[in-house]
């Protein structure tokens, strides 16, 4: 009888409907896990510490070389940030830079703006996907990344968001031994009033 039960179609739909509902749930769980991580990375730093992390679990298709290099050119873009130098923090973008139409002429405008009006800004970059595309002068690299940029306002003196990103692609090629942003897969930003930056600024 036990046996019957068990080769029972009825049964058996039931019992695969219960797993495909019980996998789908796990599937949401660590979905919202995911989301929830992410929440708390963005929220847990310091309005005022940059930082730049590879989280575990993140797909790297570059060589260790590659990965470190482009991590040290956003380390040295925070350390222009921090000294408010705006040519180091202009070096990070290539000349060919174009995001919708913005030229690397208007981010500097943008960043002097920036630097003019707030002070303490750092931002947080989490990488999460890195991989190359195409090959020799034409290698880009395509960088994954979740962010956002902070800053204290000179004004208030409170900390404000500047810019925020969640995935957004960035595209760096190799200029003069350096990677440098020439630009970014998103939206084009409807307007850009006073202190803002497009997004994302990095």
């Amino acid at each position: 009888m036990h046996d019957r039960e068990d080769n029972d179609p009825s049964r058996l739909g039931a019992r695969h409907q219960k797993e495909v509902c019980l996998s789908v749930r796990a599937k949401a769980a660590s979905t919202v896990t995911y989301f929830i991580a992410i929440i708390a990375f963005l929220g847990g730093i310091g309005t005022v510490a940059a930082k730049i992390v590879v989280p575990s679990g993140s797909v790297i298709e570059v060589d260790v070389a590659t990965l470190r290099a482009v991590v040290d050119t956003f380390e040295q873009a925070e350390q222009a940030i921090k000294a408010h130098d705006l040519a180091k923090v202009m070096a990070l973008y290539s000349p060919q830079y174009n995001y919708h139409g913005l030229k690397k002429d208007d981010l500097r405008k943008i960043w002097k703006e920036l630097f003019d009006e707030y002070q303490e800004i750092a931002s947080t970059h989490l990488f999460t996907k890195m991989t190359k595309v195409g090959a020799g002068k034409d290698t880009v690299l395509e960088v994954t990344c979740t962010g956002h940029l902070w800053a204290r306002s000179k004004t208030s003196g409170l900390y404000v968001p500047i810019d925020s990103w969640y995935e957004e692609i960035h595209y760096l090629v190799l200029e003069d031994g350096a990677w440098r942003i020439r630009g970014n897969v998103g939206e084009s930003p409807r307007a850009l009033p006073f202190g803002t930056a497009p997004h994302p600024l990095f």
